[in-house]
C-alpha cells in the first residue's frame, strides 16, 4: 500500500514537471516574444523548505543551471538511484560555511543557503566526485544574462551533506523538486 502511494506521488511529480528539460536554456528569441503571454506557476513561497529523508548514500556529480521564462533553475545531480534525498533550502542573512561558521561572501540582494544530502567526494576513497572548492564559484556555472541568479559559492561537503550559496536578485519565491538522481531549485523572476 505504501509503495503504491509513493509510486503515485512520484508519477504526480513527474507529470507536474512534464517535459521540462532539467536546466535547459529557455526558448530562443521566438520564445521570448511569447514570454509575455506565458502563465507562470503560482503558490511558491520564500519560507524554508526541507526534507529529512533517511540519509542514503548519494554522491554529488554535477551542479548546473538554466534559464526559463518564469524562473531560473539550479540542478544538483546526485547520481542514479531512487533512495530519498534530504535537503534544506532557506534564505539567510549571511552564507556561513559548515562546520566552521566562516562567512563566505555571495553577491546579490538575497542569499539561498542550499544543503543537499549528498557528498562531493567518494566516502570510501576520499576522491572528489564534484570539484567544488570552499568559498569559490561553482565550476562550470556561468550566470551571465540570468534574470534572477547573481552568484554561486561552494560552501562545503561535510558529514554527508554538500552546501552551496546561491545569490539572487531579491528575496523571491522558490520551489524545490526532488526527482530520481536530482534536486531542483527554481527561483521565480517575480512575485
Amino acid at each position: 500500500m505504501r509503495k503504491g502511494r509513493r509510486a503515485a506521488a512520484a508519477a504526480a511529480v513527474l507529470a507536474a514537471v512534464g517535459s521540462l528539460a532539467l536546466a535547459a536554456p529557455a526558448a530562443s528569441a521566438a520564445g521570448a516574444a511569447t514570454a509575455a503571454t506565458t502563465t507562470c506557476p503560482a503558490g511558491w513561497g520564500s519560507l524554508p523548505e526541507q526534507s529529512t529523508a533517511d540519509v542514503a548514500p548519494h554522491s554529488l556529480t554535477d551542479i548546473r543551471t538554466g534559464q526559463h521564462d518564469c524562473y531560473d533553475r539550479i540542478v544538483f545531480d546526485v547520481g542514479s538511484g531512487t533512495a530519498p534525498l534530504s535537503y534544506s533550502v532557506a534564505y539567510v542573512d549571511a552564507f556561513r560555511q559548515d562546520p566552521s561558521g566562516a562567512v563566505i561572501p555571495v553577491s546579490g540582494g538575497a542569499i539561498l543557503d542550499i544543503h543537499v544530502g549528498a557528498t562531493a567526494y567518494d566516502p570510501e576513497t576520499g576522491g572528489a566526485t564534484y570539484p567544488g572548492r570552499p568559498g569559490k564559484a561553482l565550476p562550470g556555472v556561468d550566470l551571465t544574462g540570468y534574470r534572477t541568479f547573481r552568484d554561486t559559492k561552494f560552501g562545503s561537503s561535510f558529514e554527508g551533506v554538500t552546501q552551496v550559496g546561491l545569490g539572487v536578485r531579491a528575496r523571491l519565491p522558490f520551489r524545490v523538486l526532488t526527482l530520481p538522481g536530482h534536486l531542483v531549485v527554481d527561483v521565480a523572476h517575480t512575485w
